[in-house]
């Protein structure tokens, strides 16, 4: 057998760390249905609710943890966090004028020395009116598919981009483009399981830090830690190595995981 590791570790070397921490209820799921998005008011207050009184606590914890030892300049979010399953494309969008090919060039600021909040969205669904605070500047991850005219709005906004991939935003290239161009070190992926199963199924996690809430919410379809495309015949799981395990008395579980690496 041919001993692969080496490319593996050479692959994690031309891209940041990839940090995934998620919030879930004790069966996994990620928001209360299909349909909710945790950011409208009602689902919102539904979700805090099933939050026990160390949930703040540990909350803060699981941050100050992450940014002790990375200190990671992306936070990456999906599109599905602020949009509709069935939203297309932003519509109504003038057309734009000039070389459009120039769209299609990396959008950022002349000092790309900052934290980022990052969210892929390749079809172009946001319409952003959040562009950063003091903390973090707003960050579009976009691919060569993506309509000219959503890019012409980013631009006219003022909202930096990176363009990843010939179709689908190519989440592999993105990473790298994030080291090479933003000079990040590590990325903490807060996405929902849409992009995190992505992102997994690419084989670009390195960790995961999981919060279970005492609840059970159920239902065919609702969002996991985890969604997308199932794995293929004979395709094993992804293994976890154990770091750390805390369980406080009112029920909330923290587990710190480290991705096992497998000889491709």
């Amino acid at each position: 057998m041919v001993d692969t590791a080496p490319d593996v570790r050479t692959a994690r070397s031309a891209r940041p760390r990839l940090v995934v921490s998620v919030t879930a209820s004790a069966d996994g799921r990620v928001t209360l249905n299909r349909a909710s998005r945790l950011l409208d008011e009602a689902a919102g207050k539904m979700w805090d609710s099933i939050h026990p009184g160390s949930a703040d606590g540990m909350f803060a914890a699981r941050r100050a943890e992450i940014e002790r030892r990375y200190a990671p300049q992306v936070v990456l979010e999906g599109s599905g966090t602020f949009a509709a399953d069935a939203d297309g494309p932003i519509t109504g969008l003038p057309a734009p004028s000039g070389d459009i090919a120039t769209l299609y060039d990396d959008f950022l600021p002349a000092e790309a020395n900052c934290r980022w909040f990052a969210v892929v969205d390749g079809r172009g669904r946001i319409r952003w009116t959040y562009k950063g605070d003091a903390g973090r500047r707003l960050l579009v991850i976009v691919s060569h598919a993506t309509p000219a005219p959503y890019l012409a709005h980013l631009r006219s906004e003022d909202v930096p981009y990176l363009v990843a991939g010939d179709g689908p935003v190519d989440l592999g290239d993105a990473l790298r483009m994030m080291k090479d161009r933003l000079g990040a070190t590590c990325v903490v992926s807060e996405a929902g399981g849409g992009l995190n199963g992505a992102l997994l199924r690419s084989g670009l996690v390195d960790e995961l830090h999981l919060m279970l809430l005492p609840s059970l919410v159920g239902g065919l379809g609702t969002p996991t830690t985890f969604d997308g495309v199932p794995l293929l015949p004979g395709q094993l799981p992804t293994r976890l190595r154990l770091l750390d395990a805390r369980v406080t008395t009112d029920g909330i579980v923290s587990l710190h995981y480290e991705i096992d690496p497998q000889p491709a």
